[in-house]
């Protein structure tokens, strides 16, 4: 009898299901269809037609092989051995300016013509030293062979050779100095040139202007190369380090040089330092935005921060699928610069929403 009332309601499905026509066995069927075409949890079914009227866009994701760590505010200069000034060695007068500030030189470029008078004794100078030149060379070839054929002693030729010798450095030494200042003994005048290829960001003078030693005429800033200088907060000093990637707006790419150890207490920041090359955007003074860049681990990615939501309270992306889009948490890392690291949940190559997204989030019903 306990058997019997054990099995009573499976007894009773059966007769039930043996008792039903071949009516319910079509809907049986189709209940089993509505089922099995039932969307996934997550799913959004949509045609590309709809995606397109509500402004839905996709874009591919790419590996990372690094990844922001912060932005912080930074300014630009020169870097110390990247600015010289142009001295005026010899005092005299302007008498001819070639560029003016804000110029583009390259090296050895002519700057400006200065008269002086010094140049005037700087060619006389030469005169006298080549003569004297001429001399104790002709002096030496003649005891020179004296001494070889006996009839002086060699002592003699030898005081000729020194006085050879020193004649020749004194007129070296003043062709030197007529190298080195651009001169043009003969006419009294001296030109200065750029030291460097570079932007010249001073100019001190113009044409009548007298110049004396002590004169820096020009600044020329090499425009090759720049210094990034950037308060770093506390929080991030274990994770910035020298040779890490820093970018700046238009993708101008420079490397950290330096992280300072000592903190600022008011700030609560160290000083970092970095080289950054030419670039557009990169002007001497100026303040611009510093992204740091880190080396990312394998697998990582790196999207839009736009394109990250919050869905029952967790990060999630958008992923195109055959039939629409899915719902994908993932797990997110830092922010910055407009994008946010993604360590899981995503592989690079795969489609999702960068436009759209609160059009999905309605349909997902996370308004």
């Amino acid at each position: 009898m306990m058997v019997l009332n054990r099995h009573l309601p499976l007894l009773a499905l059966f007769a039930a299901l043996s008792a039903c026509s071949g009516g319910g066995e079509a809907e049986g069927d189709a209940a089993q269809r509505e089922a099995a075409a039932a969307p996934a949890k997550g799913a959004l079914p949509l045609s590309v037609q709809q995606m397109e009227r509500l402004g839905i866009r996709f874009a591919p994701v790419d590996a990372a092989t690094q990844m922001p760590v912060a932005t912080v505010p930074a300014t630009l200069a020169p870097p110390p051995n990247a600015r010289v000034a142009v001295a005026a060695v010899i005092p005299g007068v302007v008498t001819r300016t070639l560029v003016v500030e804000g110029d583009t030189v390259r090296q050895g470029q002519p700057l400006a013509v200065v008269a002086a008078r010094e140049m005037f004794t700087i060619a006389a100078g030469m005169e006298q030293a080549s003569a004297r030149a001429a001399m104790a060379r002709a002096n030496d070839r003649r005891l020179g062979q004296l001494a070889r054929e006996g009839v002086i002693a060699g002592a003699r030729a030898d005081e000729a050779r020194a006085a050879l010798r020193e004649a020749e450095a004194e007129l070296n030494e003043q062709r030197r100095v007529v190298r080195l200042v651009n001169g043009a003994p003969g006419s009294g005048s001296y030109t200065l040139t750029a030291p460097i290829a570079g932007k010249v960001t001073q100019a001190t003078i113009q044409t009548g202007s007298p110049v004396n030693e002590a004169t820096s005429a020009y600044v020329i800033d090499a425009a090759s190369r720049y210094e990034l200088t950037a308060q770093v907060p506390e929080r991030l000093l274990a994770r910035v380090r020298p040779g890490m990637t820093v970018r700046l707006a238009g993708d101008v790419r420079g490397e950290v040089t330096s992280v300072g150890s000592v903190l600022d207490p008011e700030t609560r920041s160290a000083t970092l330092r970095a080289r950054v090359p030419a670039g557009a955007g990169v002007v001497s003074g100026r303040a611009v935005s510093a992204t740091l860049l880190s080396p990312a681990p394998e697998g990582t990615v790196v999207v839009p921060a736009a394109a990250v939501v919050d869905v029952d309270g967790r990060p999630a992306v958008f992923v195109r699928t055959a039939k629409g889009a899915t719902v994908r948490p993932v797990e997110v890392g830092d922010r910055a610069d407009g994008l946010i690291v993604v360590r899981s949940g995503l592989r690079a190559g795969e489609q999702i929403a960068v436009a759209g997204m609160s059009e999905l989030k309605s349909i997902a019903g996370q308004d």
